[in-house]
C-alpha cells in the first residue's frame, strides 16, 4: 500500500502529511542505496576499518548536539545502552560481511525479515500465540527468501546470505533487549543511540587493534580515493546522521505506524538500486522470491498491526 493511501493523522491535510512523509520516505530510499554503498567500498579484508570509519565520523557531532542529556543519563542507562551497543557491533558486523558476500538486492530484502522475526520472538517470550494470519505471512516471507537466493537455480544459499539472515535475526534480538531493559525505557532517544553507537565503535577499533583482523583504519582511509570517500560520507552521514534526526522529526509529527509503513519501504528501494545502479539480475526465482518476501513482510506487519488492536 502506498503512503499516499495512508490518511493523513489527526486532521493533518494531506499536503501537510506529505511535508512530513517525504523525509521519512527519502530515508528509506538511502537505507535501501546503503548496501550497495557498503558493497561498493568495502572488501572482506576492510570491513571492520570501514564501520571504525563510517561511526567515527559522526559520533562527536552526535555527542556534542547532545552533550547535556548525555551527562543526565543514569548509571543503569549508559549499562543498558553498552549492552545495546554490543548487539549493534553484532548487527553491523554480520551486515557489512554479509553485504561484501551477497548482491545488496539480496541484502535489503533477506534483512527485512526482522519485520517478521520480531513479532515471532515476541509471542515466544510472551507466550501470546501469533495470528493465523501472521503466521502464513512468515511463511510466505522464508518461502520468498529461498527462491531468492536461487536465482541461479537451486543451490546451497551463499555465505552472504546466511549472514544476512543472522543479521535480521540479530535486529530481533536488538528490538527486543530495548523493549526489556528496563533503565533505557525513559532514556532520551539522542542519548541512547549516542551510547550505543560509541559501544560499537569501541568494539570495531578493538577488533581492528587485533592481528588478522584486516587492514587498519589508517591505512584504509589512506587507500580510499573521491568514489570511497563519497561512499562513506554518503553511509555516515545520510545513512546514520540524517536518518536518526528524520525519524526524530518524523514520529513528532505523524504516527509511529505511519512512519513504519514508509521505512518498510527500504527493500523496495534496495531492489531498485541495486538492479538499476548496480547491474544486479535476479532471475526469474530471484523475481518470484523478491515478491513473496514484500508481500509477506507488508502482510505481516499488517496482521501484526492488527493483532496489537485486538490486545488492546
Amino acid at each position: 500500500m502506498s503512503a499516499a493511501a495512508v490518511p493523513a493523522v489527526g486532521g493533518v491535510s494531506p499536503r501537510r502529511a506529505w511535508v512530513t512523509d517525504l523525509p521519512v520516505l527519502a530515508v528509506a530510499v538511502v537505507w535501501g542505496a546503503s548496501y550497495l554503498a557498503a558493497k561498493g567500498i568495502t572488501t572482506t579484508h576492510t570491513v571492520v576499518a570501514v564501520l571504525v570509519l563510517r561511526f567515527a565520523i559522526v559520533l562527536p557531532v552526535l555527542v556534542a548536539v547532545g552533550w547535556r542529556k548525555l551527562r543526565a543519563l543514569t548509571g543503569a542507562q549508559w549499562r543498558g545502552a553498552g549492552v545495546l551497543g554490543l548487539v549493534l557491533s553484532g548487527i553491523f558486523l554480520l551486515e557489512t560481511y554479509g553485504v561484501v558476500h551477497t548482491s545488496a538486492t539480496n541484502a535489503g530484502l533477506i534483512i527485512s525479515l526482522t519485520m517478521i522475526f520480531t513479532p515471532l520472538a515476541e509471542a515466544a517470550v510472551t507466550r501470546v500465540r501469533p495470528s493465523a494470519g501472521f503466521v502464513a505471512a512468515a511463511g510466505l516471507s522464508v518461502a520468498g527468501v529461498v527462491l531468492l537466493t536461487q536465482g541461479g537455480g537451486f543451490t546451497s544459499p551463499s555465505a552472504g546470505d546466511l549472514l544476512m539472515l543472522l543479521a535480521a535475526l540479530a535486529r530481533t534480538v536488538h528490538v527486543l533487549a530495548m523493549a526489556r531493559i528496563k533503565a533505557v525505557r525513559d532514556a532520551d532517544s539522542l542519548s541512547l543511540t549516542t551510547v550505543q553507537l560509541g559501544g560499537a565503535v569501541a568494539v570495531f577499533a578493538v577488533l581492528a587493534a587485533l592481528p588478522g583482523t584486516g587492514a587498519s583504519p589508517w591505512s584504509t582511509a589512506a587507500g580510499f580515493g573521491a568514489r570511497e570517500w563519497a561512499g562513506l560520507v554518503f553511509l555516515s552521514v545520510f545513512c546514520t546522521l540524517f536518518a536518526f534526526f528524520v525519524q526524530m522529526w518524523s514520529v513528532r509529527r505523524t504516527s509511529p505506524s505511519r512512519v513504519s509503513l514508509l521505512l518498510g519501504t527500504e527493500p523496495l528501494w534496495a531492489a531498485a538500486v541495486g538492479i538499476s545502479l548496480g547491474g544486479e539480475h535476479l532471475g526469474v526465482l530471484g523475481v518470484a522470491g523478491a515478491v513473496l518476501v514484500l508481500a509477506g513482510t507488508a502482510w505481516g506487519r499488517r496482521a501484526a498491526s492488527e493483532g496489537v488492536r485486538v490486545r488492546s
